[in-house]
């Protein structure tokens, strides 16, 4: 396999069935362990109703998202030793492409504060007050979904 095949970074959407395991552990870690997030927020009993799209980088997986029925996107989470590889712009286009599929207009997010340069350069836009969410500030953001 060459060097540039194993940087590749791929791509995996599937029910919380067939991919929760592996993201329920990049959410443990990211979330509970780094973040110091209450298990009981982070479980919120959503996950068998949304889609869930997994990142890659061989046999590793390194970050995931989820797409709520609703067109939220949520528990964006790339492992400490994978971020700024394009992990995070990789499934966030995922999980747009999937809300169109799905005939969304748009799609919202609960971003943590430190992170919304990051949803900014996706053209995301903030609305409404910074809010606390297990403790961490947020704020909401939109991206309105073009043909």
């Amino acid at each position: 396999m060459s060097q540039q095949r194993q940087d590749e970074i791929t791509l995996q959407q599937g029910s919380w069935e067939q991919l929760g395991a592996i993201a329920g552990e990049i959410r443990r870690l990211v979330f509970i362990e780094e973040q110091a997030v209450p298990v009981e927020d982070e479980w919120d009993g959503r996950d068998p109703d949304c889609l869930h799209i997994l990142a890659w980088r061989g046999t590793t997986a390194l970050g995931t998202a989820r797409l709520l029925p609703d067109g939220h996107i949520g528990r964006v989470a790339v492992l400490a030793e994978a971020r700024g590889l394009g992990i995070g712009v990789a499934l966030m286009q995922a999980s747009i492409v999937a809300a169109r599929s799905h005939g969304h207009a748009h799609v919202e997010l609960a971003a943590q504060t430190h992170a919304l340069p990051f949803y900014e350069r996706l053209g995301f836009v903030a609305f409404g007050d910074e809010f606390l969410d297990a403790g961490i500030p947020h704020r909401n953001m939109r991206f309105t979904l073009g043909d």
